[in-house]
């Protein structure tokens, strides 16, 4: 008898939480679908962009990426661009060193983007002056035309962060195309969908636009080495700040070849959303209190599933319980059906090649294989607190025996 009781408590605890992120991704699809005209006037003046670059071991992706930005049809003495060359080998920095760029080449002990990031605004020239900050990942492609059209659309969109289109480079694996079908699927829902029901869209980590003031005080208030994008979205939302999305901007990135690559970007993107969930659930009284919905929505959105564990839970679930007790798997198969449907409405036509009807046999086998990674993110996520806690215990260890040699 116990035996049911707990079966039954478990199976409808995890229905309502996987019903409730099913739920949040099917509105957001619809959404998606509805038309909204974001076409940028033409601006009037031209803006000083600061490119940065940050760059951890990329090689010679990251001086497609600089030859990409130079190639720019937008006016040279408008747009400066400063990579940050974190332990990359001496050929890559001596080939960049030879471009009309700015090379930074620190040696973190312990390396992150946010680093990168902080370290270029402090090391940028006292005298010169920019209006707007554009991130790009090393191993991003732009148009020679792309500064130009985010100039237009920076200027006509009259907020202080803007997330421009990015589309996968490469689809020449099953692991690049999983991450490219996923890359657009987030791009309908957390972007797009956002937007026409009139929130804050998601940032993407690359492709990125601030203004450059806000950017440059509110970089530096980072301080995890983890998830500096959702750490930027937290600020955002907090000062009230509205993310518009530009999904006719492209810019193109480079895509995972291999499954364990994809798997182990999947375990960091979860350990970030943990990390993001963790840190920002104390905000969520006040926001509601405040009706500030974009916040409201950014805090649900990081509870919610990750969508490859998502996909794991559901498919055991389907499997397993009909040799258990057929009727609690009927529904486990509805809301199957309603994710995949929510995701096929998210996900672009042009997708859609030779290579779907075999890459959606094998999806299974991936999303249960991300469930795995909830535990590598949880034994993260608690490695990272302990080494804080143990810190800021030695910080104040040092303290007291600073004061007792007093």
């Amino acid at each position: 008898m116990k035996f049911w009781w707990v079966l039954y408590i478990i199976d409808g605890f995890l229905f309502a939480y996987v019903a409730l992120t099913v739920l949040y991704f099917l509105v957001f699809s619809i959404a998606s679908l509805f038309k909204h005209r974001n076409e940028p006037k033409k601006a009037k003046e031209l803006n000083r962009f600061i490119v940065i670059i940050p760059s951890y071991k990329q090689g010679s992706s990251v001086r497609q990426t600089v030859n990409s930005i130079l190639g720019q049809s937008y006016p040279q003495r408008m747009f400066d661009v400063v990579v940050v060359s974190d332990h990359e080998d001496e050929l890559t920095n001596m080939q960049l060193a030879q471009m009309p760029i700015t090379l930074l080449t620190p040696n973190f002990d312990e390396s992150s983007k946010a680093k990168s990031m902080q370290y270029a605004v402090l090391n940028l020239p006292k005298f010169k002056i920019y209006d707007a900050v554009l991130i790009l990942d090393a191993g991003n492609i732009v148009r020679p035309e792309y500064l130009e059209e985010v100039n237009d659309a920076y200027a006509s969109s009259g907020t202080k962060a803007i997330q421009t289109h990015r589309l996968s480079a490469n689809r020449d694996t099953t692991a690049a195309r999983f991450d490219a079908i996923f890359e657009e699927i987030n791009n309908s829902i957390f972007r797009r969908g956002h937007q026409r029901l009139g929130l804050s869209a998601a940032l993407n980590g690359s492709g990125i636009v601030f203004d450059f003031q806000w950017f440059k005080t509110n970089i530096m208030k980072i301080r995890s080495a983890v998830g500096e994008d959702k750490a930027l979205e937290a600020l955002l939302i907090r000062n009230n700040i509205y993310v518009d999305y530009f999904e006719d901007i492209h810019v193109y990135d480079e895509k995972t070849r291999s499954i364990r690559q994809f798997n182990n970007q999947r375990s960091r993107w979860i350990h970030t959303q943990l990390h993001a969930a963790l840190n920002n659930l104390r905000y969520l009284p006040q926001a509601i209190l405040s009706r500030n919905y974009d916040h409201i929505d950014k805090i649900l959105q990081w509870l919610l599933i990750p969508r490859t564990i998502l996909m794991g839970i559901i498919a055991i679930m389907s499997i397993v319980l009909p040799f258990i007790y057929m009727t609690l798997a009927i529904k486990w198969w509805i809301i199957g059906a309603i994710i995949l449907f929510a995701f096929s409405l998210a996900t672009p036509d042009y997708l859609i090649d030779k290579n779907w009807d075999k890459d959606f046999i094998r999806a299974p086998l991936v999303s249960i294989g991300g469930l795995f990674n909830i535990f590598r993110a949880g034994h993260s996520e608690a490695t990272y607190r302990a080494n804080a806690f143990s810190k800021w215990i030695g910080r104040l260890r040092n303290k007291e025996k600073k004061k007792r040699k007093k």
